[in-house]
Formats: C-alpha cells, structure tokens, sequence
C-alpha cells in the first residue's frame, strides 16, 4: 500500500491500523534546533482523542505519544521524528461478523477490489484513528510556524447537520466539545446528538490560519490553495473543500468577488488568502463539508463478498458526527502543508527582496 506520504520538504509518513498494536508517523525533513518535548504533542492528541465526551465515541484511548527519533537534548537534530502511539482499547470482536460482508458507506468494497485483502478490525487502515499520528504531527509544524514565522491556527464547527451554528467568538471554542465558537447553542446541540438515536449526522468546519505571509506556495500544479484542498480531502470523511468563499463564488460578480486593494489593506477575502497559487499575506480561511458517520446502529441492505444480499447492523462505539473530533485533525492538516510551503519558499525565494512596499494583510475584526 503506497501513497501514505504528505508533504515534499516537510514530509509525514503515517503507518499502523485501527486495532494493530500501535499507529504513529515519521516526520522528515523537520529544521533542526526546534525545541521540542512530548508534552508540545500531546496537548493537540488529548483535544483529538476519543473517550472525552458523551458525544463522542467511547473508545478509551490514551493517544499518549511517544518520540523514538530525532531530538537530542530537547532539540530537534534534522533526523527524521519517529511518532507512536500505542492502541490499548480495541474491541476487534465487534467486528467479527463483518470479514464477509461489506458495510455501507465505508472502504470495505472498494479497499477488497483494489488490494483483495482487507483488515475488518475497525476499518484497519481506512479508519480514523489513523488521524491520531497525523495531529502528532500537525503539533510538531504548529510549533515552527508560530516561533519562525508568527502563523496561528484555529478551527471550529460551523454547522452540525442542518444546525447552523452562529460564530460568537474565538474564546468559546475551547470550553465546549464541539469546537463550537459559540456558547449560546451547546446545550440544542447535545440534544440533537441525543434524539439522533443510532443514526449520524455530518458536519462543516472552519480553519482559519493568522499570519501567512505573502508567497509562499507555487504556480500551477504546487499551488497552495491546492495543496490545502488535497491533503483535507485526505482526512476521513470529507466530501468537499474550500477556500474562502468557494461555491459561494458562483453567484458573486467579479466586481464582488476580486479583494479591492487600497494603501491601508485589501479591503475584503473573498479568495481565502490565496491568489494565483500563491498566499497573499490575508488569513488562508479553509472550509470542509464531512459526512455523516457510516458507522450506525440501524439495519442496512448489503452484500457478501460471494455477492449476496443480507443486511448490516454496525456494532462497536462510535462517533455520532465525526465532525466533532475534526477540528484539531483540520488544524493539523493546515499545518502540515504551510509548513512544507514555508520551507519550499525558503529554499528557492529565501533572498527574494522587495522594491516596492507590499499591501498590508486586513486581520481580523
């Protein structure tokens, strides 16, 4: 199995299975002299992790990380990182009845004809726990990106199912298990998650990273806006990816929809501060549209692998909505591919100097 890679100079390579004795990364290319300790990881895996709330699924995992590789002293050595993560909470008989049959909505159709094997213990490699190895290494690249180049990044739900959630605040995000930034809605929330009763809903995030500079990125087929939109598509779940206004551009004129500049700051973000390929110095705003959960506990039609019909019930603990436990894997994801563009910059651009002031980037509020 190929392609388990992201990333050119800061590269993530993600190894193990749902209920295989351990998941975990090795992260190449990372700069030496970052100071760094298990403690800078775990914070991002314990927001992740599963078991911390009614509304999440119950599996109880400590994702406590461990570093095999790559530091000395407390520094990083420019060696590659090696991440893992032990499982310690896999229930594989929930998934005994499933080695013949395929569920509905998960890779275990298409993972059986690509490679005509596959590992029914929780999805094996399709499943999302694989996402814990890569917040690992988002907080690794969070760390760089605030202390080399003053770049934040915070995501939150937007929308669970057909609830719209208004945005009341950056501080509210953390208080709450939904990464709503929103404090008024959290108790109609879990009440929605309740009344679901076996059943799933999907969700719609926001990324939004605060102090990208101009440039970094590149034309054509390295362009940053698609390097964002490829690695998101790669978490579990997505169907859809945008960046700044996205679909919304559609019925937008071009007198709208292009960011007038003036001496004092462009004077809106439609594009999502990416133009061209290229970051233009504006927040990067990022949106995902995740599907409901697959993993339900009501009957559904399905079939064999000898082609006949029978019906599926899911067992096992699961999320309600995913989207709840993705904000942190979408803030990893958006790390991970500024920094490898902050480092692909410096390598060709690094002596790049201006004659010309630059417009300044408009912040928020």
């Amino acid at each position: 199995m190929s392609a388990n890679t992201l990333g050119e100079l800061f590269r993530v390579t993600n190894f193990g299975e749902s209920h295989g004795p351990a998941i975990g990364c090795v992260i190449d290319g990372c700069p030496p002299g970052l100071m760094l300790s298990a403690d800078d990881i775990q914070h991002d895996l314990d927001r992740r992790r599963p078991g911390t709330s009614s509304v999440v699924t119950q599996r109880s995992e400590a994702d406590r990380v461990e570093i095999l590789s790559g530091l000395y002293e407390g520094l990083t050595t420019g060696a590659p990182i090696a991440l893992l993560i032990r499982n310690t909470d896999q229930r594989s008989k929930d998934y005994g009845n499933l080695l013949d049959t395929f569920r509905p909505g998960h890779a275990d159709y298409s993972y059986f004809r690509k490679y005509g094997v596959r590992d029914p213990r929780g999805g094996g490699r399709s499943s999302a726990r694989l996402t814990a190895p890569t917040v690992a290494a988002g907080a690794v690249a969070r760390k760089w990106l605030l202390e080399h180049a003053g770049v934040r990044i915070t995501g939150w739900m937007s929308q669970m199912g057909a609830r719209v959630i208004p945005f009341e605040g950056f501080e509210h995000i953390a208080n709450n298990p939904f990464f709503a930034a929103n404090a008024s809605l959290i108790a109609q929330l879990e009440e929605d998650i309740r009344a679901l009763k076996g059943d799933s809903v999907g969700a719609r995030i926001e990324v939004l990273a605060t102090g990208v500079p101009p440039g970094w990125g590149e034309p054509i087929y390295d362009r940053l806006d698609a390097d964002i939109a490829h690695a998101m598509m790669g978490l579990n779940a997505v169907k859809g990816v945008e960046i700044g206004d996205g679909f919304a551009s559609v019925a937008q004129k071009g007198s709208e929809h292009g960011d007038e500049m003036t001496p004092e700051g462009f004077v809106s973000n439609h594009a999502g501060g990416v133009l061209g390929g290229v970051s233009s110095g504006q927040d990067i705003r990022v949106s995902l549209a995740i599907k409901p959960t697959s993993s339900i506990s009501l009957e559904r039609r399905s079939v064999t692998r000898d082609g006949e019909p029978t019906t599926v019930v899911t067992k096992g603990r699961h999320d309600p909505c995913v989207g709840i436990r993705a904000t942190p894997i979408a803030e990893a994801l958006l790390a991970i591919v500024l920094m490898d563009h902050a480092l692909r910059h410096r390598a060709q651009c690094g002596d790049v100097r201006h004659t010309v002031m630059p417009v300044p980037a408009r912040r928020p509020g």
